[in-house]
């Protein structure tokens, strides 16, 4: 199933064109590499997906939404259906990891305590953080914070996850570790795309590898 289909998109930022000419499509459960410098218009493309970034041109489908003509009302729920993964974590830094995950969910329409608490609970053992839901973000190290953000994406069952540099401020073990993690929630047959310019990782994470280079994505 085509979760995602662009034919000669292009995108703009400011009326700069960051991209042009963009076909893609992603199906569900693949491993997906946008692999490119930094400005190279990988974190643009990735917006697109969930309406922060409009489409200039051409046609593009996300999870069944037409995003060339997409409602502003019709984002949340667009947006429920995808799991976003910052490389600057974003969590609430006054609420420990347990109450962030409650205030998505309550945030998403969920109303009752108890089977929120367990559902935060499931996905916080997915990501081995179930241990951690007390501490409040600062206590707690990089990839720890990471984990809690892809537990915080996996929440309301999305079909497809964007990691936007999820290791750029890991060290290489635990950039592993959260790579580790991503590769088997795709094993588990939700489509993961994954932004980077850490060339070591299609090499050992294998899946599709997409090129940004001069305003153009090319597939390797």
């Amino acid at each position: 199933m085509e979760l995602i289909k662009y034919e000669k998109v292009e995108v703009c930022q400011e009326e700069q064109i960051v991209l042009q000419n963009v076909n893609l499509s992603v199906t569900e459960g693949e491993f997906v590499y946008f692999l490119g410098k930094v400005g190279s218009g990988k974190s643009s493309l990735m917006k697109t997906f969930y309406g922060a970034l409009p489409i200039s041109e051409g046609e593009a489908q996300v999870l069944d939404y037409d995003m060339c003509t997409i409602r502003r009302r019709q984002l949340p729920y667009l947006r429920r259906r995808i799991g976003i993964v910052f490389q600057d974590y974003q969590l609430l830094q006054d609420r420990t990891v347990e109450e962030n995950l409650l205030f998505v969910l309550k945030a998403t329409g969920w109303k009752d305590k108890k089977l929120m608490k367990e559902h935060v609970n499931e996905v916080l053992c997915q990501v081995g953080m179930d241990t951690k839901a007390y501490k409040m973000p600062h206590q707690l190290s990089g990839g720890e914070q990471q984990r809690v953000v892809i537990a915080r994406a996996l929440l309301n069952s999305p079909e497809l996850i964007l990691a936007d540099e999820p290791t750029g401020n890991l060290d290489p073990d635990t950039g592993t570790e959260i790579m580790d993690l991503l590769y088997g929630i795709s094993k588990a047959g939700i489509a993961v795309i994954v932004s980077t310019h850490n060339m070591l990782w299609p090499e050992k994470y294998l899946g599709r590898r997409l090129f940004f280079r001069d305003e153009q994505v090319i597939e390797s």
